[in-house]
């Protein structure tokens, strides 16, 4: 069984970590870890507390409790996805920070070569964003914009969402049914 790690972190667009927790918890071990301002979030857009992640094979994480399996490189992880991403903990892993379990996981994943999926939600787009995105992906980070395409035909909010999740899925090498391959 594979196993992922997702960290919310308090940019608006917590949907997207809902909804692929969603997807996940039933085929991989998920480590959820959520930030101070990642649950005042899932409260204000979506009404939810942070005991929503739980169940089988699921681990829910204190952001200050570094001294965890998932913060050493011994304990493998299949791909860490912080989604999403606010450019504050962009930030500060881009600069190798690790002053909450979230920064040190992410350090983890990029010493090691693993996968680590960020997905900033923010614009626009300051010239430090930039230069912070562009070092993670100059280290080994996927950087994957919550931008959905339209070409599905999407048409409710809960596509869009599918639609950028769908991408990050298939990033980690996981089943979805979301949405179809794209066709002509």
């Amino acid at each position: 069984m594979k196993r992922f790690v997702i960290a919310i972190t308090g940019a608006s667009g917590v949907c997207y970590g809902k909804r692929l927790f969603d997807c996940l918890k039933s085929q991989a071990e998920v480590h959820v870890i959520i930030s101070e301002r990642g649950v005042e979030l899932l409260n204000i857009e979506l009404g939810l507390k942070p005991s929503y992640f739980k169940g089988k094979n699921v681990t829910l994480h204190k952001t200050t409790k570094i001294n965890t399996s998932i913060a050493s490189g011994s304990f493998h992880v299949d791909g860490m996805v912080i989604v999403p991403a606010s450019m504050g903990t962009i930030g500060r892993v881009a600069a190798g920070v690790s002053g909450n379990l979230i920064e040190r996981v992410a350090d983890v994943m990029l010493k090691e070569k693993r996968k680590l999926i960020l997905v900033p939600r923010e614009a626009p787009l300051s010239t430090i964003h930039l230069k912070n995105l562009l070092a993670l992906d100059q280290a080994g980070a996927l950087i994957l914009p919550a931008s959905p395409g339209f070409y599905q035909q999407q048409n409710t909010v809960e596509s869009l969402v599918d639609f950028v999740v769908a991408r990050i899925i298939d990033q980690l090498g996981g089943e979805h049914d979301l949405m179809p391959p794209y066709k002509v």
